[in-house]
């Protein structure tokens, strides 16, 4: 009885502590931990930068749900330089009385570190609001002490509505799912897009911001109230925005950004469109301000995607390349710039489906190593933020 008694503590003792089915089956993975134990409230869309001292700095938003939750908050951690463990976590921003997610990190040439993220008006996606914060003093411990706060408000001018317009006339005609009295999907949109109030809110963070050579900062944005995707962007180091022309297709949103050795930019988003799920690419050549017609690829897409450019001049692109859940994690390589991908490595994999693993954030460190943090689902009403160490050289 006695025995029993222990086995029973000690298992619960693991639970409570963040323990559960290891997952990862790459060995290419050289590290993994949960940022903090697990626990029942939600924890999801994570974001993550090296600051200049070595420590990594994440942020995630965490409540009792998302947008129908008002205690949702923006929570962090860090991880010290050479450390295997995360601090306890601590409050990076809170709009009393509404949910805040999608929080995205982000640091300039300059060194100032900017976080952007949605307040959720009214409990909507559609009535989201842009808000960030900068700090320069974000060496010490616990939460960056943040200097500026301000939201970032956008007005897409008619070229917008003019854009959906011409790039649903390029796409075609498409009846999919609709019934025969009921208005198209297309005609929808384009008339959204019209609307001066719908297309100037509900613009959301969920990938970070690439800065061109020129200095530029394009930050992805996308609404579920369009379905699409845009970037606002700043030509002074973030203190003002404005807004590209959209990112058109059927349901491209939640854009990753990179940048070929040409200069053409290149986004790849979730698909929130028709099945089955493949994951969308757009092209700008003009620096951000206008896109290609965004189309899909043939990698299966079930949720938010990551690319990244990585020093060797491979590029990475890392998601959930199935169409029937969260439960594996792939990331594949390419040599040509995202034109083609050469190669897959499953990173996790759940083989009874009933732990989930979705939203990452890539970034690569000075010492060439990929850091990855993702939404860990561990079943079972409980919850964790990863993050794991990628040696790209040992994927072979």
């Amino acid at each position: 009885m006695i025995r029993k008694f222990l086995l029973s503590a000690t298992l619960l003792l693991l639970f409570c502590s963040g323990w559960s089915q290891n997952t990862i089956v790459s060995k290419a993975v050289i590290r993994q931990e949960t940022m903090f134990p697990y626990q029942p409230e939600h924890t999801h869309g994570s974001s993550i930068v090296q600051l200049s001292n070595g420590d990594i700095l994440s942020a995630w938003f965490q409540g009792n749900g998302e947008r129908g939750a008002d205690d949702v908050r923006v929570m962090g951690s860090r991880q010290k330089k050479g450390s295997n463990t995360w601090k306890t976590p601590f409050l990076m921003a809170d709009t009393k009385g509404i949910p805040d997610c999608n929080p995205v990190l982000y640091i300039t040439k300059e060194g100032k570190l900017f976080i952007f993220w949605i307040a959720v008006q009214a409990n909507q996606w559609e009535y989201s609001i842009l808000r960030f914060r900068t700090s320069t003093d974000y060496l010490g411990a616990g939460a960056p002490k943040w200097a500026w706060q301000d939201d970032i408000l956008l007005k897409p001018d008619d070229s917008f509505a003019t854009e959906v317009a011409n790039k649903f006339k390029e796409m075609g005609d498409s009846h999919a799912g609709w019934a025969g009295y009921a208005k198209k999907y297309d005609d929808q949109v384009i008339e959204a897009s019209k609307d001066k109030m719908k297309r100037s809110f509900g613009w959301m963070t969920r990938i970070q911001p690439i800065t061109l050579a020129s200095g530029r900062i394009l930050l992805p944005l996308y609404s579920d109230g369009l379905n699409m995707s845009m970037v606002a962007i700043s030509d002074d180091n973030g203190t003002t925005w404005r807004p590209s022309l959209p990112i058109v297709g059927r349901g491209p949103i939640q854009p990753a950004l990179a940048v070929r050795k040409s200069g053409e930019v290149v986004a790849i988003m979730r698909d929130s469109g028709d099945a089955p799920g493949r994951v969308w690419m757009s092209t700008s050549t003009d620096n951000g301000e206008s896109w290609s017609l965004a189309k899909k690829t043939d990698i299966p897409n079930e949720a938010s995607v990551e690319i990244y450019a990585l020093k060797n001049g491979k590029w990475m692109y890392f998601g959930n390349d199935v169409n029937d859940g969260r439960y594996q994690l792939s990331l594949y390589l390419s040599d040509d710039e995202g034109k083609s991908w050469y190669k897959k490595e499953v990173i996790e994999l759940s083989p009874d489906r009933k732990q989930g693993f979705s939203y990452p954030c890539v970034i690569q460190t000075v010492d060439g190593l990929v850091h990855i943090s993702y939404s860990y689902n561990a079943g079972r009403g409980s919850e964790a933020i990863k993050h794991i160490v990628v040696d790209i050289e040992k994927i072979k």
